[in-house]
């Protein structure tokens, strides 16, 4: 299959579910949590596929490394809050979550050394 947007990279497809996901794991926090761990969770998972997205329609290759850089920062900010929600709130699956994280940090790594290797 060609790749025609960013919407046909599967790392954006999972960036996707990995935010659905998080939403709906932060639903289950208590409502303290909506200006804490539950915001800043939203956020960095947002800026995965947001950041692979805009990347991805920038004009060189090096920019769209950078991006890519950006959306694997995010992703790693989301496993640091992911390790304290699980300490905080122990008792929510977080399977799920874990499953689709790790998979996008190794897309995104596999994503950036081809790239790179490219340049």
């Amino acid at each position: 299959m060609q790749i025609q947007s960013h919407k046909d990279l599967i790392v954006w497809k999972r960036a996707i579910e990995l935010v659905k996901e998080t939403y709906h794991i932060t639903n289950l926090f208590p409502k303290v949590e909506e200006y804490g761990l539950s915001s800043q969770m939203r956020r960095a998972a947002i800026a995965i596929p947001s950041n692979i997205a805009e990347g991805y329609r920038r004009k060189g290759l090096k920019e769209y490394i950078q991006f890519l850089y950006i959306a694997n920062a995010s992703a790693s900010e989301l496993e640091t809050q992911l390790i304290i929600s699980k300490d905080v709130y122990s008792h929510l699956s977080y399977i799920k979550m874990e499953s689709l994280l790790n998979e996008v940090l190794k897309m995104l790594s596999s994503m950036i050394a081809k790239l790179k290797a490219k340049r």
